[in-house]
């Protein structure tokens, strides 16, 4: 069973992503903030990371970085789902490292299709 990282500082969004991901059987760890995410991230090893860009403490750009520039963490893939759906802030994520871009509000059914690609690609 593939593990996936939540990070969303909205209750109700990081429940309904959440609930999605569990409804098609993966096991599913969450954070409210960046650092949360980066110290769960090294700790438990998820085998993706979906990542909101607005997070207190560390926002996702930075935390991406930090996962993604780890030795622990690099080969983890990190997709960035947010509300901010500009084509620079969509650079900036990938640029951090991110995969992949999702903008709020999106499909729970894409999002589990390019999930399911994804775990595929990089696992």
């Amino acid at each position: 069973m593939s593990r996936i990282l939540v990070v969303d500082d909205d209750l109700a969004v990081r429940e309904l992503i959440e609930i999605t991901l569990h409804q098609a059987g993966y096991e599913v760890l969450s954070a409210a903030d960046g650092k949360t995410a980066v110290e769960i991230a090294q700790k438990e090893k998820p085998d993706l990371v979906l990542l909101d860009v607005r997070l207190p403490v560390l926002d996702g750009y930075q935390a991406c970085k930090q996962i993604t520039s780890n030795p622990l963490t690099k080969h983890v893939p990190v997709v960035f789902v947010s509300a901010r759906g500009q084509i620079d802030e969509i650079q900036m994520g990938l640029s951090a490292g991110a995969v992949d871009y999702f903008v709020k509000p999106f499909s729970t059914e894409l999002l589990k299709k390019r999930i399911q690609e994804l775990l595929i690609t990089y696992h």
